[in-house]
C-alpha cells in the first residue's frame, strides 16, 4: 500500500498516476463513491480518502473496519487524502471527532505503509 498526503488542490492524483504510468488503478472518489461490497481485480486508488471518512461517520459506519477490508482486499491499493488537521480548530464536535478520527486512520495506514509521500 502507498499513501499520499497534502493539502487541498495540491496535484495528488496527477501526481500518482504520473508515478504509475501504463499500470491499472481503477481510480474511486472517496467523496461520491464508497468501497465497501466493491470487487476490484486491480488495486484501487482511493482518492480523497478523507471525504471517504467523513461520509462512513456520518452514516455511523465502523471506518476502521472498512478501512481494514479495503487494504486486506487489497494490499497493493493507493490511498491519496488531503491533510485536514491544520489551521483553525473547528467549534462543532463531529468536525473536531473527524479530523481527530482521520489523522489517527492516517498514521496507522502510514505505519503500514510500503511508502508514504508528502505532496
Amino acid at each position: 500500500m502507498e499513501l499520499y498526503i497534502g493539502g487541498y488542490a495540491q496535484g495528488k492524483l496527477t501526481y500518482v498516476t504520473d508515478r504509475h504510468p501504463g499500470e491499472k488503478h481503477p481510480v474511486w472518489d472517496g467523496a461520491t463513491e464508497t468501497f465497501t461490497g466493491r470487487t476490484l481485480k486491480e488495486a484501487p486508488v482511493c482518492n480523497h480518502y478523507q471525504l471517504w471518512v467523513k461520509r462512513l461517520l456520518k452514516d455511523g459506519a465502523d471506518v476502521r473496519a472498512l478501512t481494514g477490508q479495503l487494504l486486506l482486499e487489497h494490499p497493493d491499493c493507493i490511498i491519496i487524502s488531503d491533510e485536514i488537521g491544520n489551521g483553525i480548530v473547528p467549534m462543532e464536535h463531529e468536525e473536531r471527532e473527524y479530523r481527530e478520527l482521520t489523522g489517527r486512520l492516517l498514521c496507522e495506514l502510514a505505519n503500514k505503509a510500503d511508502r508514504v509521500e508528502r505532496i
